[in-house]
């Protein structure tokens, strides 16, 4: 187990390093800086110690000149050479972050919805900024610099034995302890880190949806349950960061220890040596120095090694979301201008699960203009069929053809345009109501969103609007009416100019008066184009060609409104006379 998870850390360390691939020269550089400056950076001691041994010490001012001036260019080569290894990692993992994120972001919007069926929206978040941002200090705090810190610490041990392999090798007594230590305390802040990681995954989750839901959480009176709820997860956050702290707190005495007895080893061993004549005077002077130089990088190396697992843990995060393949393929060819709107489901099954099927040999044919009206109870499937008509599932088993044709054969992109849907809950993004509107698409021009405004009357109700259609709007559209953000989203679907328009309980939400607005214009737009209505309220089908009774998954009536009201004990007809008398109640 231990050796397939060194396999799995490596595996993945080697997937992030080819993320730098596309900044071959940057990454060159570093690891050119990071040579160079591992001897620069270590060898002042053993400058130092020519300096007393050769020139102080022999009165040799001239030659100690030369030395000294050496000993300068190397400092002022150090602190710029230092700062463009810095800068040079830091921009490459800005530049790796960078390419992640929008890779990220591009493959959870091509994800199938049974992804976002299951995954909670925080841990997207979590993924998408958190985990794509640890990956970050892999490049900054982690690979690199652990390399620059490895060659430091060779080229100090090289340096040491040249000086003086008596006093390194005393030095070195410490170190065995000192590894052991290192590794102990790398293994236990790796488990804290992966606590730490899951726990603020948890809490993205939790916010995300309790703070959107905060509307319903205070009519509901729960906000004392929630808070609760949110303390134990907030506990448990702090305690993964206490741990990590905790380890912190003992390793850094723990290497301080070490470096002492080594200090104490030097100057014992040293002073005895020096009056033997077998260490030099400048030895002495130096081995601290190189002391210090020995012990930094091993004591930082630890903190590095966490933070490069920290960032492992997260890019295995991170690639499990790219490594989902659940994707709708997109292997059609074939891409139309416009398409004529047949549409024809035959014997379609599909489950969510692959178990529960809640579509059961689904067959009807929507003719070229004709529109289609599905009704049912809760959970008969009706927005199953338009979401499977959108390819935002797959079917299990049949088919559905547009114009006689498989979809999976129509380019994903091009048959998503030629068709336009109105939902019930409707979503609206953080901008003005023109953004909202075109999308973004700046091909639409404002003339164009004020036609098919006019159209369906909603001009009047967005003139209204401090700004008109510059009026901005707060996230999800909070500040409108649930009927102004329907209109919205109707102009919306109109704009584009569908060939097939799909109303999914798209006036349930309205009052009365706003539906009178709209109903005559919805009778005039699904004339000219092929339409699928989700009913609610089944006085806005009566005019449809064809109705579709669902029940339980299945069709199991089929007719124009008044012919379905003549059949005897009829679902259709019992549905109709229950809503007739509840609105008479009402009345």
């Amino acid at each position: 187990m231990a050796d397939k998870k060194k396999s799995l850390d490596w595996y993945l360390l080697a997937r992030v390093l080819a993320l730098s691939l596309p900044y071959k020269k940057l990454l060159w550089v570093a690891v050119i800086l990071a040579v160079v400056l591992a001897p620069l950076t270590n060898i002042r001691p053993y400058l130092i110690k020519v300096m007393y041994d050769d020139y102080i010490i022999k009165n040799d001012m001239e030659g100690l000149k030369l030395v000294a001036l050496i000993f300068i260019v190397v400092i002022l080569l150090v602190g710029p050479l230092r700062y463009l290894f810095i800068y040079l990692t830091s921009l490459l993992g800005q530049y790796v972050v960078l390419d992640l994120r929008n890779n990220v972001f591009k493959h959870i919007s091509e994800l199938q919805l049974k992804y976002f069926d299951k995954t909670a929206v925080g841990q997207s978040t979590t993924r998408t900024i958190n985990d794509v941002e640890a990956i970050n200090t892999v490049f900054t705090q982690g690979s690199f610099t652990i390399i620059a810190d490895m060659l430091g610490l060779f080229a100090v041990i090289g340096i040491m034995f040249y000086t003086s392999w008596r006093l390194a090798l005393i030095c070195l007594l410490v170190i065995p302890f000192l590894i052991l230590a290192t590794y102990i305390f790398k293994e236990k802040v790796k488990v804290s880190f992966q606590r730490v990681r899951t726990q603020i995954s948890k809490m993205n989750a939790f916010l995300q949806e309790r703070i959107s839901g905060m509307r319903e959480i205070q009519i509901l009176n729960a906000e004392k349950r929630e808070m609760d709820k949110f303390k134990i997860i907030n506990k448990a956050y702090t305690q993964a960061n206490l741990n990590s702290i905790l380890y912190y707190a003992i390793f850094f005495p723990v290497v301080e220890l070490f470096s002492s007895i080594a200090f104490a080893l030097l100057i014992w061993y040293g002073a005895s040596g020096y009056l033997e004549g077998k260490v030099s005077f400048g030895s002495l002077i130096a081995f601290p120095m190189f002391l210090s130089m020995l012990f930094r990088p091993i004591r930082m190396m630890a903190d590095k090694f966490n933070t490069l697992q920290m960032g492992l843990v997260a890019s295995g995060r991170v690639f499990d979301v790219l490594d989902n393949k659940d994707k709708i393929p997109n292997y059609g060819t074939i891409s139309r201008d416009k398409i004529d709107g047949k549409v024809e489901f035959e014997n379609v099954r599909f489950a969510y699960d692959d178990e529960n099927y809640v579509l059961n040999d689904i067959s009807f044919v929507l003719k070229p203009g004709e529109t289609v009206a599905i009704v049912g109870s809760t959970g008969s499937g009706k927005t199953t069929i338009i979401n499977l008509l959108n390819r935002l599932y797959e079917v299990k088993e049949g088919s559905i053809k547009i114009d006689d044709v498989d979809i999976k054969k129509y380019e994903l992109h091009m048959l998503r345009r030629r068709i336009s849907m109105v939902l019930q809950d409707v979503f609206l993004f953080n901008g003005s109501v023109l953004d909202n509107i075109r999308l973004r698409n700046e091909e639409i021009t404002k003339e164009e969103i004020l036609k098919a405004s006019k159209m369906i009357g909603a001009h009047s109700y967005i003139s209204q609007l401090p700004g008109g259609y510059d009026f901005i709007l707060s996230e999800r559209g909070s500040n409108l009416s649930v009927g102004q953000r329907q209109l919205i989203s109707f102009v919306r679907a109109l704009v584009f100019n569908p060939d097939i328009l799909i109303l999914d309980e798209a006036t349930s939400s309205i009052d009365t008066e706003t539906e009178l607005t709209i109903q005559y214009a919805i009778e005039q737009l699904i004339q000219k184009r092929s339409s699928i209505i989700i009913a609610h309220r089944l006085s806005t089908i009566r005019h449809a060609d064809k109705i579709l009774v669902l029940d339980k998954g299945r069709i199991v009536e089929m007719g124009d409104h008044n012919s379905l009201l003549q059949k005897e004990n009829g679902k259709y007809k019992d549905l109709y006379e229950m809503q007739f008398l509840e609105m008479s109640n009402e009345s």
